[in-house]
Parts: C-alpha cells; sequence; structure tokens
C-alpha cells in the first residue's frame, strides 16, 4: 500500500492539532509514528500524550531559535544547520518500519528558508512505499502542493489572539 501525502495549513487554529490527530489514529491502528516538530520549544502540552503512547516517537530540535525575523545571520545559519539535519535524521530513521512521519511545521521552516524544500520533495518522491507523511504549516508552495493527496486548509474567521489574549496551555499549546 502506497503511503498518501498530507498537508495541513492555513492561518487557523488546528493544524498542529489535526497532526496529533492522525498521529493518536494511526498508533491505536497499530502504526508507528514519528513525530518531528520545527520551530516549536517542545512546551506544547501534546507533547507529552504523545511520547507515552507506545510506538511513537517524538523528536525536536535541542536549540530553540524563536522566530527566523529575530535572529542575527549567524543564528540564522545554525538554525539552518540544526533543523537541515532534524530533517535528515526524519528520513533516515522513517525508513526503520514508520507507518507514519509527521514534519509539523515543515511548510514554514521551508518558506523560512531553514530547511530545503527541494530535500523535502525528493524525500517525498522516494518514500518507503507504505510512509503516509503529514507536512503541517503555512502557505505550502506550488511544488509542495503538488506532491499532496490531500490539502486541508484552517481557515481563521475568529481568533482570541486578535483580541490581545495570550495563548493558553492545554487549548493552543
Amino acid at each position: 500500500m502506497r503511503g498518501l501525502i498530507h498537508i495541513y495549513c492555513g492561518d487557523g487554529k488546528g493544524k498542529t492539532t489535526a497532526s496529533v490527530g492522525l498521529a493518536v489514529r494511526a498508533a491505536g491502528a497499530g502504526r508507528k509514528v514519528l513525530f518531528v516538530q520545527f520551530f516549536k520549544d517542545g512546551s506544547s502540552s501534546e507533547l507529552g500524550v504523545l511520547r507515552s503512547i507506545p510506538g511513537v516517537d517524538v523528536r525536536l530540535c535541542e536549540t530553540h531559535y524563536g522566530f527566523v525575523w529575530t535572529m542575527d545571520e549567524d543564528e540564522f545559519a545554525r538554525a539552518k544547520r540544526d533543523y537541515t539535519q532534524l530533517l535528515r535524521d526524519a528520513f533516515e530513521q522513517s525508513k526503520d518500519g514508520y507507518g507514519l512521519l509527521v514534519l509539523d511545521e515543515v511548510v514554514s521552516a521551508c518558506n523560512c528558508g531553514v530547511v530545503p524544500e527541494k530535500e523535502l520533495l525528493d524525500f517525498i518522491v522516494c518514500r518507503p512505499e507504505g510512509l503516509e507523511i503529514v507536512l503541517t504549516g503555512r502557505d505550502p508552495s506550488k511544488a509542495l502542493s503538488d506532491v499532496a493527496d490531500y490539502i486541508t486548509e484552517m481557515k481563521k474567521i475568529r481568533h482570541p489572539y486578535d483580541e490581545g489574549m495570550e495563548a493558553r496551555r492545554g487549548i493552543e499549546f
């Protein structure tokens, strides 16, 4: 069975939440899951639960760099090196019998230039036969959209952040 490609994108809340839901579903069906996050600092509440599920492995960058637009040239170069290595490690690890690979915020990482989109596309084309892949983030490129089998857009209609409300633990992270 050929694994398919999912993109969860848009400016609305729910991209990571949807990918977590699919990871739980896949694990519940006995699939090994590799859940990899880019840009995030590891404090999101769902990570503890994911780590407790047998067959789910969670990977993050050891260094949290913050927002790209706040990085100086040296920080950006280090972030690019580390995030590209995280992606390459995910590719290598996912060849070890995984049924689902979630690359959370990889679309944004490509858009910001800290992850080479060509490497991501090359891996997608040559992925292991049964590996399902989820990509999340805003504004996927045409090239990423063209290889996707599913594209789901989360559209923000209203969000409390726009009124100055801080993100709430257990709800937004």
